[in-house]
């Protein structure tokens, strides 16, 4: 049963904060005002595939760089969280750059108190917007708090809101994964209108992200389902394609590394059912290993 948190009521000295940030009418008389800030347009950098437009695999060079360096077998703890940071804050400013609505407003610096032309409109991400970000015990709990505390600094934090799955990848005798198993949840209300991010680090299987999928299909209609994961596979792409293609993902890599020279020289996606980048125990190839078991130095 899923367990729903009474909503807490709106901050007074935020929404006086956002009154003040909005005020249409600082500008005095016939004043002439610099349009350069209304007319910004961001465009993300990421790599050609094949595999949707709701998929976007970054080129980004220092992302990349400090992701490979995640990944390396002499990468300990506290290094791990540090890395972590970088990368999942660089990743929030990505995906809201994307996919934030964006408000006109007028905003007044400093100056404003000694010049009447201390202010200017512009553009901003609507502080309104409200977020839900999932925190998936056990390798998802440190990212989805990084991005938690980066949505609190620019949106109002009476709309941010993170919830608690516990949840890990059911294995048959194999060790293939045949599904996830359900620990326990934390849910602090609907989503209806809301943006989900889910923070997972290593998109493998897919199995996680659907079942989080059917958790808040019963709790309304987001605006947008994200899930934002430092590597994933084409075989995670291949599922969820097939079970909810309106997902929208961001990575910073695609990892495809047991399949054969012809399909690595080709475009991601050009030959989908080719592409292999799951070992036979179902963990990522080249992969970072296993980040559930290396940020908590928990190795089960």
């Amino acid at each position: 049963m899923v367990k729903i948190v009474a909503k807490p009521k709106p901050s007074n000295y935020f929404r006086q904060l956002l009154d003040i940030s909005r005020r249409k009418e600082c500008f005095a008389g016939n004043m002439l005002q610099d349009n350069q800030y209304l007319k910004q347009k961001y465009q993300i950098s990421q790599i050609e595939h094949r595999y949707g437009q709701n998929i976007h695999i970054l080129s980004d060079p220092y992302l990349f760089t400090t992701l490979a360096k995640l990944g390396r077998p002499d990468c300990k703890q506290p290094l791990i969280n540090s890395l972590l940071n970088t990368l999942y804050r660089e990743l929030v400013k990505v995906v809201v750059n994307q996919e934030f609505p964006l408000v006109e407003t007028t905003v007044e610096t400093r100056m404003k108190a000694q010049h009447p032309e201390g202010a200017f409109k512009a553009r901003i991400i609507d502080p309104d917007t409200k977020v839900t970000c999932v925190s998936l015990a056990r390798a998802g709990t440190v990212p989805s708090q990084i991005c938690f505390d980066a949505f609190n600094y620019f949106l109002n934090p009476d709309g941010v809101r993170q919830d608690h799955i516990s949840i890990n990848r059911k294995t048959d005798s194999q060790e293939q994964v045949i599904g996830t198993q359900l620990g326990g949840l934390k849910i602090g209300g609907d989503v209806q209108d809301r943006i989900v991010i889910v923070p997972d680090p290593m998109g493998a299987t897919g199995s996680t992200i659907l079942s989080a999928i059917e958790i808040y299909q019963k709790l309304g209609k987001p605006k947008k389902f994200i899930a934002i994961h430092l590597v994933i596979t084409p075989e995670y792409l291949k599922l969820l394609k097939q079970a909810d293609p309106s997902v929208i993902v961001y990575a910073l890599r695609l990892d495809r590394g047991l399949s054969s020279s012809d399909i690595l020289d080709s475009v991601p996606g050009t030959h989908w059912d080719q592409e292999k980048g799951l070992n036979p125990k179902q963990y990522i190839v080249p992969g970072a290993g296993g980040l559930g078991e290396v940020i908590n130095n928990s190795y089960v």
